[in-house]
């Protein structure tokens, strides 16, 4: 008898990125054995992990369920799971929009899925179960992850904050901290298995060591993953400006393998709006926090979050956003255009401004930041820089006979192929020859090329995944390589 297959779909932050991987995990210790590529619901057990952030999110995800109501009716034995924060919000509603639903089961309590299902298939009926408090950290579950060389490590879940446009704290919960030693000991086994780069993660991040009673907890954390032989980058997100002090900032600067990159949301650049939204720091200060990072980390690369159209917000305060775009010359940014967010403050908020202002406003913001990344990425000619190999990041490498991968400051480069073999993990040096807004490239030969214990991770798993029976395959390489994932969408792990 063949094993029962899964597929899980993911949607939203890191954060459902890291569970989803921990899903797969759990799923695979239980026996199953995930469906192919583009298997689009052809599988035993079919799980969402929902995102409650857009303000259609739930339309797309009934959309989704309804569409596999017929495929389940005709494949005897099939199960369809809804987790994530839509679950959390939603719980017995889905049940009853969606009947054929088997579980829904929540944020905090992910590690319940293959039980659930079980319970599920034996009584016959749903199963609902949301725990209000977290029952295990997601990095506590096994995994199956989705990178040989870079991988998600979760010190911290849940946030404090109260900003007006995100519902995530009420999904999520307070912030809860794991213990250090807990977080370097999984660092540790992950270098061991042959990650080295591994990204930091949290909804709040660097307000890490609140709930531990330790206001520098965070730096002395980056400064610990300093002193981990085999460990050559770490990042870290999503920070908030409000909790980004001096000592993160000398930590940054003077731990080699912490990478001189940065994503620091913004949301806006206008005071009142920034108080309208709840976020407890205004322009200037955010501006101080970038010309500290930019005098201690002169090659740091910065990048945003940055909200069009917040209700309330005048041509005047979208100015205000776009004089500290120009100030902070960010490398990138990704912008959004408000949507109501069901449940947040925000939402029910006078001054909604009309879809069409949103838009204008919204173009002129990408125009001029798109400027600013390919004026910022054009500085990067003539540099030579050590580029990580990635798997999956240039989609017409095939056609350009080049690879692609990740400088220090997490830039994407192109470079052409070298003659000699070079994996996923290994490390290349090159010189940079032209820049694009989104890209580098490194036209000429490469200088040199550096095998790594995380491209002998990479080949030696791919070469178990070949052996495999026919069916079952790696996965999406678009998730779960933390570098090149975009942030939350405005709220969800985007500080």
């Amino acid at each position: 008898m063949s094993a029962k297959t899964y597929e899980v779909r993911t949607y939203g932050c890191q954060m459902n990125v890291h569970d989803s991987e921990r899903l797969s995990g759990l799923l695979e210790d239980a026996g199953y054995v995930r469906a192919p590529e583009g298997a689009d619901g052809d599988a035993d057990v079919v799980v969402f992990n929902t995102c409650a952030v857009r303000e259609n999110a739930d339309n797309k995800l009934y959309g989704n369920l309804g569409r596999l109501a017929p495929m389940k009716s005709r494949r005897p034995g099939m199960q369809i799971a809804v987790g994530g924060c839509l679950a959390q919000k939603d719980r017995d509603t889905i049940v009853t929009k969606a009947p054929w639903v088997d579980v829904v089961f929540g944020t905090h309590n992910i590690g319940k899925l293959p039980v659930l299902l079980e319970r599920a298939r034996v009584q016959e009926e749903a199963q609902v179960e949301i725990a209000e408090s977290l029952e295990a950290f997601p990095s506590t579950l096994p995994t199956r992850r989705e990178s040989a060389y870079a991988a998600w490590v979760s010190i911290s879940v849940g946030c404090n904050n109260t900003c007006t446009f995100c519902i995530v704290p009420a999904l999520r919960g307070k912030e809860k901290d794991r213990r250090p030693g807990d977080i370097l000991a999984e660092i540790e086994a992950l270098v061991a298995e042959g990650v080295s780069e591994i990204t930091l993660l949290g909804q709040n991040v660097n307000a890490y060591g609140s709930d531990i009673g330790d206001r520098e907890a965070f730096s002395k954390l980056l400064r610990a993953c300093g002193n981990i032989e085999g460990l050559e980058r770490v990042r870290f997100t999503s920070p908030h400006p409000r909790d980004f002090t001096d000592d993160v900032i000398a930590a940054m600067a003077e731990t080699p393998n912490v990478m001189p990159q940065l994503h620091m949301p913004l949301q806006s650049g206008s005071d009142t709006v920034l108080k309208a939204m709840r976020r407890s720091y205004r322009q200037e200060r955010f501006l101080g926090i970038i010309e500290k990072v930019r005098a201690a980390i002169p090659h740091a690369a910065i990048s945003t979050d940055i909200i069009v159209g917040f209700p309330g917000e005048t041509e005047e305060d979208f100015e205000q956003t776009m004089h500290t775009v120009r100030e902070a010359r960010f490398a990138n940014a990704f912008t959004f255009q408000y949507s109501k967010r069901p449940g947040t403050p925000a939402a029910t908020m006078d001054g909604q401004i009309p879809k069409e202002v949103v838009q204008e406003r919204y173009m002129r913001l990408v125009a001029l930041q798109e400027e600013i990344s390919w004026e910022e990425n054009k500085k990067q000619v003539g540099r030579t820089l050590e580029v990580m190999v990635a798997e999956g990041e240039g989609r017409k490498d095939g056609a350009t006979h080049r690879l692609s991968g990740r400088a220090p400051d997490n830039r994407l480069v192109h470079f052409t192929k070298p003659d000699a073999e070079v994996r996923p993990g290994d490390v290349v040096t090159v010189e940079i020859t032209y820049a694009a807004p989104h890209h580098l490239l490194a036209e000429g030969a490469v200088t040199s090329v550096r095998r790594t214990r995380s491209g002998d991770a990479w080949e030696k798993r791919n070469g178990a995944e070949a052996a495999k029976p026919a069916g079952v395959m790696l996965g999406l390489p678009s998730l779960g390589v933390p570098a090149p994932l975009p942030p939350a969408t405005g709220g969800c792990a985007a500080g």
